[in-house]
This record gives structure tokens, C-alpha cells and sequence, in this order.
């Protein structure tokens, strides 16, 4: 069957490295071109072939059995000039890149391609981005990772290999998304197949991470977050810096290539909520639950996509799929409702829960937020979630404990108050026992996702309690990404109405991912809305309680981080020469800078310009050519220094030390 299409299909990336690496000099100065050129074409699938016209003469065909292009030879172009043609190298540099066929595990839902996160996911074997296994959860028995135990110290082979990875990100970083090229990303790519090869999986992980990136940013794809790609290559220079110094933990750095299992025998389990995992590449929902011991875990339902335009109907309808653990005919919707006695079952050490054929698994009743085991999770201090969550930031997402970087609170509906970038109007809400107050977000932004109309209908019931489940956001003021809400405990001495009207099926919860909220799931609906500050109405006759408060007004924004954020981010977008403004720019920055208090930030950024200007010139005046290195620490030393100062602020935030 013939189907005309626009989008191309996955490739792996160890062929587009070999594909550009085979270009003559000339015709790599032209792949950028000749990429757009063919970016412009129509694209025809025939079954597991996809064809392309590139012009009267010259037909492209890439083969690609199961929608991804895994050997050179499977690229084949009717041209003179191939296969070393320049219309082979343009077609697998405008493929989405495929994962590697190792990992069984599917992308986290850190790795929604807003933040969630984990989002994404999150990161990944790299971060925070879409780079994790296809699929949905492990279907095999509990398994180890693959190989013997690896060396306590790096060999002479993967010690080169890391290497060659810095030169290429360093490069990367140097000439920023505008000059990072296909041939910049395609040397990039061989560096991170070399390192897995050499079994340095985390790191070439991350590589393959950061092209991914470097990619959306340079077509402006929609998904594009110049966060995400700064984290990428903070995370791939760190690695590769500190695998090549010799410094920390190197099991750790090297990463695994499969997720680990261990048999857990009985397990009891309770659903606590499902989500919807979006990204650039994949789609699905993920479901958690709590066991009698308090330990989260997941069970995930995620594909790979090639559609964009499918993907949200994909994840959304991912809800209503059935959780593949034993034979259970349990959707995700309804398991985030009920429970599991599982037999034989397996879980990694992140808590995802492996779906070998030896686990049995029989559907049991499940437990309400507010009863054990699932209340102890509520019970741990506001302030000690918070630290916990920001503790593994710095981690790839399948490197963290399931749920780790999710917040359970009881919060009161403030409204909605012009506390947002640029007074942007966000729902606020304050944390019980004399809290913090903090804005909620929706967890992911895609308009077609449920979560922003979701949290447009709770932004018209001030004073309405929940209780809540949602990921921490990283920022100088109390933020917490939105996942799901439920009914809030009562005081045993005071019988109020349930303030969610939902019905008997929902058992006093929503996933706001995957279920739309109506007004009359709301008792409090009626209550109409607190628009930019003013005071919420009094409660209906008959619920206990006080008028909600007013929303507390957008503070000033605290010490000017931003000033270094900035120019790490910026020269991440134009490369080293976006430090090259006048004096009085450096002196400006310096001096804002040094009048607050941050000397340490100063000098870094003094460091970092003083990095990029430092070019070496031959006889005639050229600038020689070198390898990065003392740019990319100096930048490597800025991005981390953010990145801290960040977290430390947001602690602050939420403890009330700010």
C-alpha cells in the first residue's frame, strides 16, 4: 500500500555517522544545504520502504523494516555519485534518531517534551530526553545487565573513546545550535557509537540526547526547550570530564545497557494515579503504585510514534489499554484505582515493574489516598519532599527511585493571581499545617492534553481542598506540575461535604492527563472565580471552613541568577563568539552581579569570556584551530554553578529561607 507522508522514519545513529563520515570534504560544506532541499520533497511510503523524488532522474529509497533504517546499504540513491552522494547523507540527517535495540524499558514521563519533568524524562539514559528503549515495559524475565562485571576503572579503549566523546561535545557546544551542523552532529554520533561500543552507555546516551536537541532547535520544532538542550550537554561534558579525570563513582558514569531486575516474589499493590507520557518520539501512559511497604513503582504502556498528529490520541488512549503485568485485564485508568496481588514479580532497582511470563498477577481492591498504605506518603514533611525531589535533578531519569521527584500535598485553592513570567496569571494554592504558597502548572503544556483545561476548571473554585499529587518544578518560588488530585482528609471532628462530586468509578480521584474534569465534578464550582488577586467568595452554607485568602501578589524576583543563566544559554544557542560584546556589556553584568552578592558568579562569567575569547591566531592573523577544552570547562564550571545555585534557591523558596 502506497501512503503519502511528510515524515521520514527512524534511523539508527551509528548509519548516519558512517553515511557523512563517507562524503568527500566538498559535499560535507553542502549537506546543509542539500538537507533543506530535501526536507522540501514529498515522501512515499510503500510498505517498509519510504521513496523520494529528488528530482526528475534521481529516486531515494530507504528501507527501513519495522519504520527504522538500521545499515548503510538499507539508503540506496538512483545517482551518479552514490553511495558516497550528498542525497543519502541529507536523508538519514533529516531521520528522527532510533534507540538503541538493547534496552527493553520504555522513556520516562520526565521525558514529556515540556518539563515534566521527569519529565523528559527525564532524563534518560542521558536526561531529560526522549533517548530511552522503545516499547512498553519488559516483557522478559528477570535479567541482569548484559556482559561480565565491569572493570573498577576505566580500560585504555573506553578512556579513548570518552575522549573523543568530549572533543566531539565540546566542538558541539563551541560552535552552538546555529553552527552545529550535520557534520558537527553526524562526528558527534560516531563519538557516541565508539563509546557504546566500548561500553560507556550513559554517555553515549547523552550524546545521542543532545543531537536529538540540537536537531529540534535548529528545525524549530514545537518541542524545542533551550532548557533541555543546556541540561544535555551539561550532562554529557560532565560525564565525559570526569570520566577522563579519573573522578567519581565510574560504574556509575559508565551506565548499563539493560535495566536490571531483581524477583521480588509477593507483592500488594495499590494504584495511586496514571499519567500520559508524550514526547518527540514516543507516546503512551505510565501507571503508579504504592506497595505495603510504601515503595513506589511503575508499569508503563509507551510506543514509539512517527506521527505527531497521533501522538496525543496515542497517549490519551494509552489510559484505556490494558496494564501488561500477568494476566490481568486491568486498564491503567482503572488500575490507578484498584490494586494488583502479584506473584513471581520483578522490579528493577527504579521500581519499574518487570512483565516476565513467570509473573501472575490477580486483580484485588485498592486503597483511598487518604487510608495506608497510600496516606504515609502525605505524611512525609513538605520540606523533606522538597529536598528529596531536588536531590535527584541531577540524575538520569531511569537512574532515579520511582517517584522521587514527585510532591504529596494538602493544598487550599488561593486562585489565580499575575505571578507568572511577565505577570502571567497562574492558579496559586497553600499547603495545609501553615505551608507555603505555590502556583500549579499543568504537568505537560500540549493543548489537546486535558491538563490545562483541568486546571482552568480548578482555577474557579477558590477555597476548594485537595489532595494532590504532582512533580516538583525547579524555580525560585514554590511550583508544583499538576499529575492528579483527590479528596483531602477530614478532621475526625468535623463532617464537611466530599468536595469533589465525582463519580462512584472514580473512587475521589482524577488523573488530570487522562480525564477531563467537568463543573459539576466540583461542589464548589459555584463559587465563580478570583481573577488577579481579589478575594475569593465565602464558602457555600453548610462547608466548614473560612473565605479563601487572597493570593499573595508576585515578589520581586530574587538575586539576578539570570545574569550567568543567560549567557550559558546563549552561548549554547550562537556558540563561543556570543561572548564577544563590548566591555561595558561584560562590566554591566560583572557589576549586577558582584551588587548582589554572587563574587563566585562573577568570576565565573569573567572565566567563561576570557574562555571563548582566547583563540590562538597563526602568522597571518587566522584563528587556529583547537580542540574547546578550556571553553568547554569554563562553560562546564557557569552551567553547574547555575544549576546549584537554582536548586538552592528553590529550597529556600519552599522552606521560607529566601
Amino acid at each position: 500500500m502506497t501512503d503519502r507522508t511528510n515524515d521520514w522514519p527512524g534511523v539508527r545513529p551509528e548509519v548516519v555517522a558512517e553515511v557523512v563520515a563517507g562524503l568527500s570534504a566538498r559535499l560535507q560544506k553542502r549537506l546543509d544545504g542539500a538537507a533543506a532541499k530535501l526536507a522540501e520533497r514529498p515522501v512515499v511510503r510503500e510498505g517498509d520502504e519510504w521513496r523520494v523524488e529528488v528530482d526528475e532522474e534521481t529516486l531515494l529509497v530507504l528501507h527501513a523494516p519495522g519504520g527504522t533504517v538500521t545499515d548503510q546499504a538499507d539508503v540506496r540513491c538512483g545517482c551518479l555519485l552514490a553511495p558516497d552522494c550528498v542525497h543519502r547523507a541529507a536523508a538519514v540527517t533529516l531521520c528522527p534518531l532510533a534507540e538503541a535495540p538493547e534496552p527493553t524499558e520504555p522513556p520516562g514521563p520526565q521525558e514529556l517534551a515540556g518539563p515534566p519533568g521527569p519529565t523528559e524524562p527525564t532524563g534518560e539514559a542521558g536526561p531529560s530526553t526522549p533517548t530511552g528503549a522503545a516499547g512498553a515495559a519488559d516483557t522478559g524475565a528477570a535479567r541482569e545487565a548484559a556482559g561480565p562485571t565491569a572493570p573498577a576503572s576505566l580500560t585504555a579503549a573506553e578512556l579513548e573513546a570518552a575522549r573523543h566523546l568530549h572533543r566531539a561535545a565540546a566542538a558541539v557546544l563551541a560552535a552552538g545550535v546555529s553552527g552545529a551542523g550535520a557534520v558537527s552532529q553526524a562526528e558527534l554520533l560516531r563519538a557516541a557509537h565508539r563509546a557504546r561500543v566500548a561500553g560507556l552507555y550513559r554517555p553515549a546516551a547523552a550524546a545521542v540526547a543532545v543531537v536529538t536537541r540540537v536537531r529540534a532547535a535548529r528545525s524549530g520544532a514545537p518541542d524545542h526547550r533551550l532548557a533541555d538542550l543546556v541540561a544535555g550537554l551539561r550532562e554529557l561534558l560532565g560525564l565525559t570530564t570526569a570520566l577522563t579525570a579519573g573522578t567519581g563513582p565510574v560504574a556509575e558514569l559508565r551506565g548499563t545497557a539493560r535495566q536490571a531486575y531483581r524477583e521480588e516474589g509477593g507483592l500488594r499493590l495499590h494504584g495511586l494515579f496514571a499519567e500520559p507520557v508524550l514526547t518527540a518520539t514516543h507516546a503512551g501512559a505510565v501507571s503508579w503504585a504504592v506497595d505495603a511497604d510504601g515503595r513506589l513503582s511503575t508499569i508503563a504502556e509507551v510506543m514509539p510514534h512517527d506521527d505527531a498528529a497521533a501522538a496525543v490520541p496515542q497517549a490519551v488512549g494509552a489510559g484505556n489499554r490494558t496494564v501488561r503485568l500477568g494476566d490481568t485485564a486491568l486498564s491503567h485508568r482503572e488500575f490507578s484505582r484498584a490494586g494488583l496481588v502479584v506473584q513471581g514479580a520483578t522490579r528493577s532497582a527504579t521500581g519499574r515493574l518487570g512483565a516476565g511470563a513467570a509473573v501472575r498477577a490477580v486483580r484485588a481492591a485498592g486503597a483511598a489516598w487518604t487510608a495506608e498504605p497510600a496516606a504515609r506518603l502525605w505524611s512525609e514533611p513538605t520540606a523533606a519532599q522538597v529536598a528529596r525531589a531536588l536531590a535527584v535533578q541531577d540524575l538520569p531519569y531511569e537512574n532515579r527511585p520511582a517517584g522521587s521527584d514527585l510532591l504529596f500535598l494538602d493544598v487550599t485553592l488561593l486562585g489565580t493571581a499575575p505571578t507568572g513570567p511577565g505577570g502571567v496569571p497562574q492558579l496559586r494554592a497553600r499547603c495545609t499545617e501553615g505551608g507555603p504558597v505555590l502556583a500549579l502548572r499543568a504537568a505537560h503544556e500540549h493543548p489537546d492534553l486535558p491538563f490545562r483545561a483541568n486546571l482552568a476548571l480548578l482555577a474557579t473554585a477558590p477555597g476548594l481542598r485537595l489532595r494532590v499529587v504532582g512533580r516538583l518544578e525547579r524555580a525560585d518560588r514554590p511550583e508544583l506540575r499538576l499529575l492528579a488530585i483527590g479528596t483531602p482528609p477530614q478532621a475526625p471532628d468535623v463532617q464537611t461535604p466530599d468536595p469533589l462530586a465525582l463519580p462512584a468509578d472514580r473512587a475521589g480521584r482524577v488523573n488530570l492527563g487522562l480525564e477531563r474534569m467537568q463543573t459539576a465534578d466540583l461542589r464548589t464550582a459555584d463559587l465563580g472565580s478570583t481573577d488577579l488577586g481579589t478575594a475569593g467568595p465565602t464558602p457555600p452554607e453548610g462547608v466548614a471552613g473560612t473565605p479563601p485568602e487572597r493570593p499573595e501578589p508576585s515578589a520581586p524576583y530574587g538575586p539576578p541568577v539570570h545574569v550567568l543563566g543567560r549567557r550559558v544559554e546563549q552561548t549554547v544557542t550562537t556558540g563561543r563568539n556570543a561572548l564577544a560584546p563590548s566591555e561595558a556589556t561584560a562590566a554591566a553584568d560583572r557589576g549586577l552581579l558582584r551588587a548582589a552578592g554572587l563574587a563566585t558568579a562573577a568570576e565565573l562569567l569573567d572565566g567563561l569570556r576570557a574562555a571563548a575569547a582566547n583563540r590562538r591566531r597563526d602568522v597571518f592573523g587566522r584563528i587556529v584551530a583547537d580542540d574547546h577544552d578550556a571553553y568547554a570547562t569554563a562553560w562546564l564550571a557557569a552551567a553547574w554553578y547555575t544549576e546549584e545555585l537554582a536548586s538552592a534557591l528553590c529550597s529556600a523558596a519552599w522552606t521560607g529561607e529566601g
